[in-house]
């Protein structure tokens, strides 16, 4: 079911606030919505096309570049490149993609990253390891714990977002490649939902790990250009948002085995307007739990746990390009999607990450050449 949110324009901050402010290294500005007035603080611009952002343990946050870098920000600072990254493949929709920290990371400094990186055959995704040196200037040790099977020319659809679950495995997307009929190949990484183990090695659950045609590491299969992925930390569900072509991004409720359907069903048509595949629906392909259409370019999701904003709740956050917003998806008590609020359409760029910071903030990185990392807070809250 496909449900349109509604759009509250910008509210002028009080002249007092703006004097107020006016000394702050970051000005906030004020935004009504549905359930809570916003405040909207840039915490640092001058990035170039961030892809991805996690906080830090001391509060500070690490934030990748797609072209090939990765910066720490603290107190509103960006840093120097890291260094120690591995050769990137930065073309098109390629480069330095997800970042994401192991649950131990305070005491072993260990972090994952996913990249789209030069090979035989052309280029591909890979998802790494890495430890990163006290005084934070470099990655060491870095390992490639998995690369796609087949490599090619192209340059889209390398998605990809990681998912770290209670026990330290590793989920993460790939898209097709701009080559749709990859993701029904269950031996192609292509179009799939991976799981793996921190050091690599496969899964005793994974739903293919004793099969002799299908890759060991693939999760699901059918997905077009996953660019977000979350576990729900109140179930353990896992969900995954993905562009569609024109029309048909979806939320998806990812179950072991399960066949998404791309490209034999899709909501949408192809660019050229030509339907796509056999429909909406059949046997044997599953339906996602939300979708758009037309299309919001969804660059990634988490779900709303925390205490800034308890009227969230439970809810999908979901950072788009296309309509440069934040999409707020409640849910019903079942887990059903139920209501759709857009915030921020315009306001600030290509939203292409979104994160719940620990305080309970969220954090947006804005994909632009010059990007920015943005936090938005409860209007009034320090």
């Amino acid at each position: 079911m496909r449900i349109r949110g509604s759009f509250n324009p910008r509210m002028s901050v009080a002249a007092a606030l703006l004097l107020g402010l006016a000394a702050s290294p970051a000005l906030a500005e004020e935004y009504p919505s549905q359930r809570a007035n916003l405040e909207v603080t840039k915490i640092a611009g001058g990035l170039d096309h961030p892809w991805a952002v996690e906080v830090l343990p001391d509060g500070a946050y690490i934030v990748t570049e797609r072209p090939g870098r990765l910066r720490i920000i603290r107190n509103g600072k960006v840093g120097e490149p890291v260094s120690g990254l591995p050769d990137v493949y930065a073309e098109g929709q390629g480069g330095l993609l997800d970042v994401a920290l192991a649950p131990d990371f305070s005491r072993s400094r260990k972090l994952y990253f996913t990249a789209a990186i030069p090979g035989s055959g052309g280029q591909g995704t890979a998802l790494f390891s890495a430890t990163l040196s006290p005084d934070e200037n470099r990655l060491e040790h870095p390992v490639k714990l998995f690369q796609m099977n087949r490599f090619t020319g192209t340059e889209v659809h390398f998605g990809s977002r990681i998912a770290i679950a209670a026990d330290g495995s590793l989920f993460f997307g790939i898209g097709e490649r701009g080559e749709m009929d990859r993701a029904q190949d269950p031996r192609d990484h292509a179009g799939s939902i991976l799981h793996i183990k921190p050091d690599g090695s496969i899964p005793e659950d994974n739903p293919f790990a004793r099969s002799e045609t299908a890759a060991h590491e693939i999760w699901s299969i059918g997905h077009r250009n996953p660019q977000g992925i979350v576990i729900d930390p109140a179930d353990g569900k896992l969900f995954v948002v993905e562009h569609g072509a024109r029309g048909g991004d979806e939320i998806n409720a990812v179950m072991a085995g399960k066949n998404y359907g791309w490209p034999v069903i899709a909501y949408g048509k192809h660019y050229s307007g030509a339907e796509i595949g056999i429909g909406q629906a059949a046997e044997g392909y599953e339906q996602p739990i939300y979708y758009w259409d037309p299309s919001i370019a969804p660059g990634a999701i988490d779900v709303y746990h925390g205490k800034m904003f308890p009227e969230w709740e439970g809810n999908f956050l979901v950072a788009a390009l296309k309509y440069q917003l934040l999409a707020r998806v409640e849910r019903d008590d079942s887990g059903t999607p139920a209501h759709e609020e857009r915030l921020f359409e315009g306001e600030f760029g290509r939203l292409r990450d979104v994160k719940v910071a620990p305080d309970g903030a969220v954090l947006l990185v804005t994909d632009e050449d010059d990007g920015a990392l943005l936090r938005v807070s409860r209007a009034g809250t320090p």
